[in-house]
């Protein structure tokens, strides 16, 4: 057993758990749109979203990383379907109510699907995994088979603790936070949205040109 490279690869994860999690992008504009919509357990049901979504692209990605880069009509249908999803999304953020922070609510498990669909119709995370995180980890599986393993859990668990924190910190500091305020940043979620609605189109178009 190569310990060395274990700790190497879960390392990795590790850190690019933290830089994925705080980096801008639909899931986590997700995350504070829910913690904002509807409490910090609906937050917290969508920072989870990727132990269902990445889960079967880390297996997926080791057979496909090299097929996936000579075929770019999957990622156009990818992607198109994620503008549309992230469009509709958007538009919701600007007609909804300031939510009321019941702690006794039944889990918000819609959230959590609305997660899983965001994550699910992101090509960034397809491209991740099947250009970055596959190769990474079929590169050393060779070598030592608990590496990818090492890797690809300690970047999960760390990807959905950093988005778990802005959620917390959300909510926290929506205690002070007026209905016109809740207003504003869940319409400034929406606009963030459709911004990355407009990305999704406009690389689906350099991807036909």
């Amino acid at each position: 057993m190569d310990i060395a490279l274990i700790l190497a690869l879960a390392g990795a994860g590790t850190m690019l758990g933290v830089v994925e999690g705080l980096k801008p992008g639909p899931l986590l504009t997700m995350v504070i749109r829910e913690t904002l919509s509807g409490g910090l357990r609906a937050g917290l049901w969508t920072a989870a979203a990727p132990i269902f979504s990445d889960g079967p692209l880390v297996i997926l990605s080791f057979f496909a990383a090299a097929w996936i880069a000579t075929q770019p009509s999957v990622l156009l249908v990818i992607t198109v379907a994620g503008a549309l999803f992230l469009a509709k999304m958007g538009v919701e953020c600007f007609s909804m109510e300031a939510p009321e922070m019941n702690v006794e609510a039944r889990p918000p498990t819609a959230s959590f699907l609305r997660g899983v669909i965001t994550n699910l119709l992101n090509p960034n995370v397809y491209v991740f995994w099947l250009l970055i995180g596959g190769p990474l980890m079929a590169s050393v599986v060779e070598r030592e088979v608990l590496a990818p393993v090492a890797y690809a859990l300690s970047f999960l668990v760390t990807l959905m603790m950093t988005k778990a924190a802005v959620a917390y910190a959300f909510h926290r500091a929506s205690a002070g936070i007026s209905e016109i305020a809740y207003k504003r940043l869940l319409a400034g979620c929406g606009a963030v949205m459709l911004g990355f609605s407009a990305y999704y189109v406009r690389s689906a178009y350099l991807l036909i040109v």
